[in-house]
């Protein structure tokens, strides 16, 4: 083909993967959609060959898939049989942690759990932290506004992102790798792009805003009665707390009992309770020797806001209690069947709703379905996972999908939470934005990709 022949010829077949040398990675993503072999796979190492890509790209009206850690849960990164993917892999690396600034600078293939290290070993912290952050990229976590366990505290990513390099679709080159709080210069056209999903541009380079390092953090599990009774004890807990709240996951009884009964692991009460929090806060001293966070909890069960608490007392009783929360990453290797899995967020106060509804309507329509809620409660996030013992076939998918984001929708909630739009919520996208603002967002990527080569499929 031409476009690949004249690939090679100006980038070399280092950086243009064809034919049998595309590797099997960048056929999908985490989603569960099926794998898709690309035309081919540009592998750049500079900003400047994800230029040269994109400028050959549009001179053919080449479509072009984004790839970065390819974690993401949404099928954006899954390629079309005639797209090429673009994968940020080989752009890899911290570039620089300014003390002075509190900042980093990174190129946008760096795993998460990199820029974390760096950023700790430098007497700060990344505000960013997700279950993926072994393998997930900073530049899939600013093209998706990733959100994660910390968001109570420090914001989605587009909170922490001070400045951005981009590569527009016809190969022009933005850079404005700022590093300062304020910046009131004109349009923040970065903001533009965190958490487009590759469809506007491609991010190659981010800086990061870093917080002071919390270096002792105390741990919960914390039983209440129901999600009324949780959200009492999360206000309470952010005006009783001199530091404040790290985390706050809320996981139902269904949650807890596959954690249990599938997965293995201990019963954390002798009594099952309908909902359990994983709490955790920095430590802050309190009256009589005691932390304020144990104070608090004490407080919490004598006045029967919490039902049961367990205290983390080593780095190992930490690690048992977010098995709990991280269980739901280990349910295919115990053989329970792929599950549909949502991200979406309503209100905090029509939790209570939303759950009920799920409950309700799940069983009374598919009686065999498993089912599992838990969710990052205190930024009203709730992930809902959805199988039937022998897996889903797409009507089944199809009609699950319609009921769990008609009663978010009625509720006044969101398709997407953290996950991003994708391919798989395209259709949905609607719920949650009214028409202005889709004809905005259209208007917005035919001038940034007129020709429509960038991530196409994706969102719209």
């Amino acid at each position: 083909m031409i476009i690949l022949d004249e690939l090679l010829a100006k980038l070399g077949p280092d950086v243009i993967k064809t034919a049998d040398a595309i590797p099997a990675r960048n056929h999908r993503d985490a989603s569960h959609y099926p794998a898709v072999m690309p035309l081919a796979v540009a592998m750049p190492r500079t900003t400047e060959q994800v230029s040269a890509v994109m400028e050959i790209c549009t001179a053919r009206r080449q479509p072009i898939a984004v790839q970065g850690g390819m974690t993401g849960l949404a099928a954006g990164a899954i390629p079309g049989k005639a797209e090429i993917a673009l994968s940020l892999e080989r752009m890899s690396g911290v570039e620089e942690v300014d003390v002075g600034a509190g900042t980093l600078t990174a190129w946008a293939g760096t795993p998460l759990a990199t820029i974390q290290a760096a950023a700790g070993e430098a007497g700060f912290q990344c505000g960013i932290d997700l279950g993926a952050r072994g393998t997930c990229t900073i530049g899939g976590n600013v093209a998706t506004n990733a959100g994660g366990n910390q968001v109570l505290r420090y914001g989605m990513t587009r909170r922490n992102v001070l400045g951005l390099e981009v590569v527009l679709a016809d190969g022009t080159i933005l850079t404005s790798l700022n590093k300062m709080l304020k910046n009131n210069a004109g349009y923040d056209w970065k903001e533009m792009f965190i958490g487009s999903e590759g469809t506007l541009g491609i991010v190659t380079r981010v800086v990061l805003q870093l917080h002071p390092r919390i270096d002792a953090i105390e741990t919960a599990l914390v039983a209440v009665d129901d999600i009324q009774s949780g959200i009492k004890l999360l206000r309470k807990a952010g005006a009783a707390l001199p530091g404040g709240l790290l985390v706050f996951e809320a996981m139902w009884s269904e949650f807890m009992k596959i954690a249990v009964d599938r997965i293995g692991l201990a019963a954390p009460f002798a009594t099952p309770h309908d909902l359990i929090i994983l709490m955790e806060a920095p430590t802050t001293s309190g009256p009589g020797g005691q932390t304020a966070f144990e104070d608090f909890l004490m407080t919490a069960l004598d006045t029967g806001l919490a039902r049961d608490v367990l205290v983390a007392r080593s780095g190992r009783d930490r690690s048992r209690f977010w098995a709990y929360r991280e269980s739901v990453y280990d349910y295919s290797a115990k053989g329970i069947p792929t599950m549909l899995g949502f991200d979406v967020s309503v209100p905090i106060p029509k939790f209570e709703n939303l759950v009920a509804a799920f409950r309700r309507d799940i069983p009374a329509t598919w009686p065999d379905a498993l089912f599992v809620i838990f969710g990052h409660a205190a930024d009203s996030n709730v992930h809902l996972n959805v199988t039937r013992p022998d897996g889903l076939d797409a009507t089944t998918r199809r009609a699950i999908e319609e009921l769990v984001y008609g009663h978010v929708a009625a509720l006044g909630g969101s398709v997407s939470a953290e996950h991003g739009i994708g391919r798989g919520k395209k259709d949905f996208l609607r719920l949650s934005r009214a028409p202005a603002e889709l004809a905005l967002m259209r208007r917005i990527k035919s001038a940034l990709d007129p020709d429509g080569i960038l991530s196409p499929g994706r969102i719209f």
